[in-house]
């Protein structure tokens, strides 16, 4: 009679999903998590919209994820399957240390951000850590992104000294608005608008509303951030 399996042996493989819109890389990626026994390369894709699809339909454990892509990026693909099923750990793979993109990955779910100079043994202790239920962040980056949270996103020091509405009307010069355009959005007499870009101008050491305009695409926040 032979014996049973040990819950060890039965063991089921780490199922891995990649996305990276280089064919290269992802070739390169299975191969290195394929030579561990323990894991298995369950699907693959290179497009967002592709990945979002099929990550809750596969369910792996984990999901590495590249943080640009043509179509979106890593961190969106992470929330949309995280939302589904938060089962899926996501690790997002990136070129760039950003501190920004850092702090979006983490606010989305994700349980590592990986730059891809990363080693492949670290990157394969990563893939088992995550699996784990671990997370892979630095503790104190993780209290970095809960303080910005608390604290809210970084002040602009030049746009400080402008009142609410100013920092409304210099976004909307910014947009190409007239005085007039602007008062009509705002519902303020034109007059009321011309000192408010008076008011704007002087504080930020401006002399007209072309220097206005260039310095408000360069510091005011897209519509919708």
């Amino acid at each position: 009679m032979s014996d049973a399996p040990t819950s060890s042996d039965a063991r089921a493989p780490i199922r891995i999903f990649l996305l990276d819109d280089h064919e290269v890389v992802r070739r390169g990626m299975r191969e290195l998590l394929e030579s561990e026994p323990d894991f298995e390369v369950i699907g693959e894709s290179g497009s967002a919209e592709e990945a979002t699809r099929r990550i809750p339909a596969l369910r792996p454990d984990v999901a590495i994820l590249d943080g640009r892509l043509p179509d979106g990026s890593g961190i969106d693909v992470c929330r949309d399957i995280r939302s589904q099923d938060p089962g899926i750990a996501a690790l997002i793979l990136t070129s760039y240390d950003d501190d920004d993109a850092l702090f979006a990955a983490i606010m989305a779910g994700a349980a590592g951000y990986v730059l891809k100079q990363v080693r492949g043994s670290d990157l394969i202790d990563m893939v088992r850590r995550v699996a784990a239920g671990q997370s892979t962040l630095d503790p104190s980056v993780t209290l970095q992104v809960l303080e910005r949270v608390r604290n809210g996103p970084p002040v602009d020091r030049e746009l400080e000294a402008l009142t609410e509405q100013e920092q409304r009307i210099l976004d909307l010069i910014g947009q190409g608005m007239t005085n007039r355009q602007i008062a009509g959005e705002l519902f303020l007499a034109e007059k009321t608008v011309k000192n408010y870009v008076s008011s704007l101008l002087a504080k930020l050491g401006l002399s007209s509303r072309t220097q206005a305009a260039i310095f408000a695409v360069k510091h005011t926040r897209p519509t919708g951030e």
